[in-house]
């Protein structure tokens, strides 16, 4: 039996959506693979027939085939491709055949294929077209900002990628733009009468509040309302069947504290009024972990409306994501549907059946269909099985202890297959810092185990998934509870015979390269450090990140010339200094929400007071790139990483 290895990651499969047809007789869905031949990441679209079982593939997989979507009448396929270069829209039949290319956008397509409910078009989204074969090069030609934020993380120069609105009409294959806005459009939902469709408008050019959108409704002619305000930041919404209200899951952006879980409300397009619907709950709805794989499955789709009065929804409780019934009026109600310790979400239902994603520690993503009361489950794809069956797989442990303040925490911990307790041991710490680790699958752990590592993550003060005390406790005292809460959990582990306390190691991207920063200068126990795209600094954080305004002074309690002993107080660069565990940093070039300057600024300061530092340099690269990034540069952070605990750990 063998072990992880860095280059294993390439041998895995990912899902990345699933669809019911409109008859429910089948299931299309996208799997991605690495051809390794060319470093490049390759999406196959497959269909499963529910009642023979047969599953065959249905796109050459030679290129980036996904977001699938049946025609209402089940006998077409859409989707998007980059078969010829740049993203276009394609067409099939779904007995097979040759794809039909439908657009020939020289901008792309961004997203899509959204057809309206009588089939006879197809909206989707593209970048405004511009003149010439190609837009401005911004890296060499002068240009003038007079957006708040003027570029963002993976998506780049805002004037040249925020998204417009397109309709293709599917019998002349003739496409209009619809709507012409410097906001970005996403999300497109036609209303059930096929008269308007729904989107959310964010990156508003006079805002700093980046992550924030509202929701837009626009008619074939082009005329627009807008339905929320700045108070609330939408994450989705689609309509209810009657077409007069909208479900929406959205948080206040203004007057809580920052890390306040999201609710499911519903929008009465009339009145708008809204209703919060699930208020009651002790933890958000439309819930997410931070998994560490190449797909984005498990936190998309956050609800399905299935009636006026029913929708279904994913939350996460602890390291779990678990899919619960929502009523849509009358008094408040919800209860569990799929529990258990691993991590599901909903991507369809059909006439009483839910498809489901599931994935566990051991296990990536797999489909699964079940009753909508819970009952029946079967898992339909095996994507990884074989692979699987060939590795020795870790044992984990669900840790529970106390934080240094005797407030519940919880982590677990990976064991190697290979050698005895105790082990050398990484303290892999998530980012956020509102979100969570738990029972689904992270590459990179089994990596670490599969090289003779424990690895260790905790869910400290500020992650997800336990209430809004535990989530927004580190307003304004970054390094504190959180920090804490880590050590507690690695005292926890060498007491149970875990971990050794002589061989530890630390890492993490953006909030867990931060507190990974902030450790290595707060504590001489770990022998090695790789803080990832980190925050070190949070003043020229403050002033360089796509969401620094925003999320600095919601952090911080206020913006740096009001606090600027809170800014200090938090930011690991202030005991940098005194920092003498050899640290690698790795920093992606065009990350806009962690920018390279963070990582500059915290290895110049390691390097000039003699501690061991380097730092891997990712070029392109935005902040997920070793998640989701060119494949060069997720297989040198793996292996930078196993290199530098190699050395030190």
């Amino acid at each position: 039996m063998n072990t992880f290895a860095p280059e294993d990651l390439f041998k895995l499969q990912f899902l990345q959506d699933g669809v019911f047809s409109p008859d429910g007789t089948k299931v299309l869905y996208t799997v991605s693979h690495v051809d390794t031949a060319v470093d490049k990441e390759r999406m196959t679209i497959r269909l499963h027939d529910l009642e023979s079982g047969t599953d065959r593939q249905m796109t050459n997989g030679n290129a980036l085939d996904h977001n699938p979507a049946f025609s209402p009448d089940g006998k077409t396929i859409a989707f998007l491709s980059d078969r010829n270069k740049k993203l276009q829209l394609y067409a099939m039949p779904v007995d097979g055949g040759e794809p039909k290319q439908l657009t020939d956008l020289k901008q792309g397509v961004a997203s899509g294929a959204v057809f309206s409910p009588d089939g006879k078009t197809i909206a989707f989204t593209a970048v405004a077209s511009f003149e010439g074969d190609n837009p401005p090069d911004l890296t060499k030609e002068v240009y003038r900002v007079t957006r708040h934020v003027y570029r963002f993380d993976a998506v780049g120069y805002l004037d040249q990628n925020v998204k417009d609105i397109y309709l293709l009409d599917v019998a002349s294959n003739e496409v209009r733009q619809l709507t012409d806005t410097e906001k970005d459009c996403s999300q497109l939902k036609w209303s059930p009468d096929g008269q308007k469709l729904m989107y959310l408008s964010g990156m508003h050019p006079d805002s700093f509040m980046m992550l924030r959108n509202d929701i837009s409704v626009i008619d074939l002619n082009g005329k627009v309302e807008t339905f929320t305000d700045e108070t609330i930041g939408v994450q989705s919404a689609d309509w209810l069947p009657s077409g007069n209200k909208i479900l929406y899951l959205g948080r206040p952006m203004i007057g809580v504290p920052i890390g306040t879980k999201s609710d499911l409300w519903v929008l009465d397009l009339g009145t708008g009024q809204t209703t919060n619907r699930s208020g009651s709950l002790a933890v958000g709805s439309g819930g997410s972990l931070s998994l560490r794989m190449p797909t984005r499955i498990m936190s998309s789709k956050p609800f399905k409306i299935v009636s006026d009065e029913h929708a279904y929804f994913r939350i996460q409780e602890g390291g779990n994501l678990h899919v619960y019934q929502l009523a849509l009026s009358g008094e408040e109600q919800w209860r569990p549907i799929i529990t258990g310790e691993r991590a599901v979400t909903l991507l369809d239902w059909h006439n009483g059946r839910m498809l489901l994603a599931e994935t566990n520690i051991n296990t990536p993503p797999n489909l699964i269909i079940a009753n909508d009361d819970g009952s029946a489950e079967t898992q339909l794809t095996h994507i990884n099985q074989s692979f699987l069956s060939e590795m020795t797989l870790p044992e984990s442990e669900n840790l529970h202890f106390k934080g240094q303040d005797g407030v519940d925490v919880e982590g677990w911990y990976m064991k190697p297959p290979n050698g005895t307790a105790p082990y050398p041991t990484i303290l892999y710490i998530h980012g956020g810092p509102h979100a969570a680790y738990g029972n689904g699958f992270a590459f990179d752990f089994h990596m670490l185990t599969g090289q003779g590592y424990g690895v260790l993550f905790i869910n400290h003060r500020a992650s997800t998934g336990y209430g809004n005390e535990f989530s927004t406790a580190i307003k304004g005292d970054w390094g504190n509870l959180d920090y804490g809460d880590l050590m507690a959990g690695v005292d926890y582990a060498i007491e149970q015979g875990l971990a050794d306390g002589d061989r530890l190691g630390c890492c993490g991207t953006s909030g867990g390269g931060n507190l990974s920063s902030w450790i290595v200068g707060n504590t001489r126990r770990f022998k090695a450090a790789v803080p990832q795209n980190p925050v070190t600094n949070w003043v020229s954080f403050y002033g360089c990140s796509d969401i620094g305004v925003w999320f600095g002074v919601a952090q911080m309690g206020g913006h740096p010339h009001e606090i600027p002993e809170v800014y200090a107080k938090c930011s690991p660069i202030t005991y940098a200094h005194t920092c003498t565990t050899p640290t690698l940093m790795v920093q992606s070039e065009h990350d806009w929400r962690c920018p390279a300057e963070q990582s500059e600024q915290f290895y110049t300061v390691l390097k000039a007071n003699g501690c061991t530092v380097e730092m891997l340099r990712q070029p392109g690269g935005s902040h997920g790139a070793s998640i989701i990034g060119e494949i060069n540069l997720r297989r040198e952070h793996l292996l930078a990483m196993l290199d530098w605990f190699n050395r030190y750990v």
